[in-house]
């Protein structure tokens, strides 16, 4: 009687304890399991980003500045599309990315191709649309709050109870691997795609084997541009939109660009996931500015340890 006794006061205690345990089990793994989806949704956002600024850089030689107020761009396009004017969002996508691309080739034609010669004056030029743009996003949307789109794909995707993913984001996951499988596909089964390879390597090789460079940096320019409009209009349904948005957006790019490799299209894909899985594990754990301390320190440190990056080549000059 007295064990039995025994037993019956001590076994709730236990129980309970043993519930709590198994609570926070489950709670650890559903956020370890959340971030690693989000960081994959994260990384395909970061490819974008820097695999344009690395195709813009390997093949004219020029910083960008502006990439990040191209994504915002894109973003706008889809909320003056879609919210304001009631468009679809798939054509409204195609429409953004055309009209990014667009900016992008009069870039090219009108401030690049003339300071060929002078990559300090490209980095100016690209300074100074960065300040036009966000000055048109002002004009345009006003300097209210930030502005929102409402998903094009509502509802959300259960899997065993653990990972709750949103099918919008879920599209632009899906949608960002194509772009960059794509990509991968033109840059190298494609002859086209194989002269900007040749002149990303040696421009005056490559002209002299009769490549035209003004053509060549006029489509890695629409490319660079119209990748980064695709990520902006995919982010527009999931994130705020504000004509300021594009500094995140350079400073992750030049974050991911240094840490894959000046050059290397294939390590900005891999660093843009490696960095999308510790920006997105510290900010869960920790939090947003401790996550953007850890990614520069991260940057400082394979500058220290490996300067060309995790796969970078030099570029010819």
């Amino acid at each position: 009687m007295l064990y039995g006794h025994a037993t019956f006061h001590t076994s709730p205690y236990s129980l309970s304890g043993l519930n709590e345990a198994t609570q926070h089990e489950e709670l650890a793994v559903d956020l370890f399991l959340q971030s690693i989806v989000n960081s994959l949704i994260q990384g395909g956002f970061f490819a974008l980003w820097a695999v344009g600024m690395v195709l813009v850089f390997g093949i004219m030689g020029v910083v960008n500045f502006a990439h990040g107020e191209l994504v915002m761009v894109g973003a706008y396009a889809i909320w003056v599309l879609k919210a304001q004017m009631g468009m679809g969002y798939i054509p409204a996508v195609f429409i953004a990315v055309i009209l990014v691309m667009l900016i992008g080739i009069f870039m090219e034609r009108f401030l690049f191709r003339p300071k060929r010669e002078d990559p300090l004056g490209g980095l100016i030029n690209s300074i100074g649309i960065l300040f036009i743009l966000q000055v048109v996003a002002l004009l345009v949307g006003g300097t209210g709050p930030a502005k929102q789109v409402t998903p094009a794909f509502p509802g959300t995707l259960i899997l065993d109870e653990f990972m709750r993913i949103p099918h919008q984001r879920l599209f632009s996951l899906g949608v960002s691997i194509a772009a960059l499988l794509i990509l991968w596909f033109f840059l190298t089964r494609t002859k086209l795609g194989w002269s900007m390879r040749a002149v990303a390597l040696d421009r005056e090789a490559a002209a002299l084997q009769g490549i035209n460079i003004n053509r060549t940096s006029l489509i890695a320019m629409a490319i660079s541009a119209g990748l980064a409009g695709l990520a902006g209009a995919l982010m527009a349904p999931i994130s705020n939109i504000y004509p300021h948005m594009g500094h995140n957006v350079i400073i992750t790019a030049f974050i991911v660009t240094i840490v894959g490799g000046l050059g290397s299209l294939s390590g900005a894909v891999l660093a843009a996931f490696l960095y999308a899985i510790l920006h997105t594990f510290v900010t869960a754990y920790f939090s947003g500015t401790i996550a953007s301390m850890v990614g520069l320190l991260l940057m400082v440190v394979v500058l220290i340890v490996k300067p060309t990056g995790i796969m970078g080549q030099r570029v010819s000059e």
